[in-house]
Parts: C-alpha cells; sequence; structure tokens
C-alpha cells in the first residue's frame, strides 16, 4: 500500500495526541506552508484552528506518515467531509532524524470557509501550544491566530 502523508498545524502536532489517535503514525517532519494563515473558526461547539490563504503569511506543521485505519481515526476526528475537507498539497519538509528537505504530496484537513470565527477554548489551545513547543514552533503564532479570529466589534 503506498504510504500517505498527513500535515498537521493544530491539535494534532501534538506527538501524545496522535499516539492515541492514530496508533500507526509516525512523525516524518517539519515544514512551512507559505501563503496560509491559522484562524480559529467553528461552530456552537467549539473554534478550532484551520488555514487559509493569505500572501505574505506563514504557517509551520508537521507531516506524518499514516497508515489508511489513521486516515480514517483523522476523517472521523475531523468531522470529514462536513467540518473539514481534505486537500493535496505538495509540501517540503525537513526530516525529524536526516534533516534532509525532501517533497512530498500531503493532505490537509481544511475547515470549510463559510464557518464563522471564534474562540478556542483554553484545554484545546494547551493542546495546541504543547505541540508547537515539542516541535520548537513559535507559540506566538497561536497567540496572533487568538487576535485575528476575534469577532470584529464596532
Amino acid at each position: 500500500m503506498p504510504k500517505r502523508y498527513y500535515i498537521a498545524y493544530g491539535s494534532n502536532i501534538n506527538v501524545e495526541q496522535m499516539k492515541h489517535r492514530c496508533p500507526d503514525a509516525r512523525v516524518v517532519g517539519t515544514a512551512t506552508l507559505e501563503g496560509w494563515t491559522l484562524l480559529f473558526k467553528g461552530s456552537k461547539t467549539g473554534s478550532y484552528l484551520t488555514i487559509e490563504p493569505k500572501e505574505g503569511s506563514s504557517v509551520p506543521v508537521a507531516v506524518w506518515e499514516v497508515s489508511e485505519r489513521d486516515e480514517l481515526h483523522l476523517d472521523h476526528y475531523e468531522g470529514y467531509p462536513n467540518f473539514y475537507y481534505k486537500k493535496d498539497i505538495e509540501v517540503s519538509y525537513k526530516g525529524i532524524t536526516t534533516g534532509r528537505v525532501r517533497k512530498r504530496q500531503a493532505f490537509v484537513y481544511i475547515m470549510h470557509e463559510d464557518r464563522p470565527l471564534g474562540q478556542p477554548s483554553d484545554y484545546y489551545l494547551k493542546v495546541c501550544a504543547r505541540g508547537y513547543l515539542y516541535f520548537d514552533f513559535d507559540v506566538n503564532r497561536l497567540i496572533q491566530a487568538v487576535y485575528d479570529s476575534r469577532e470584529e466589534t464596532i
């Protein structure tokens, strides 16, 4: 079976969480998605991270190798196809063990754009922050996403 690669930018960069959610998955590297920005959006049940195109912006991501079983678990967790949809993106990632840069087709979950902006729970934000710290990503990116996701008030 061909290998599948998954791009994570939210709670699924949390390695401990992914061990439970996707037992076959292994992190293969990190990358930066250029031309994308992080936002919190959602529904009445909560707001979660998504990415949207934005010129001049970038998003740090973890790249995972996943099994078919893992992908099915992720589909269920992400509410695919109703809450998030999948998009294939070519990503150049730096290998965790070798440091070599490799280019792969990978899928990413993107929340449907018509979902409203919102604020994340403290719990969800902390889960994401632990992943950011693990990969030495700038946690200020999450704080900026919280700020960027505030509803405009007059």
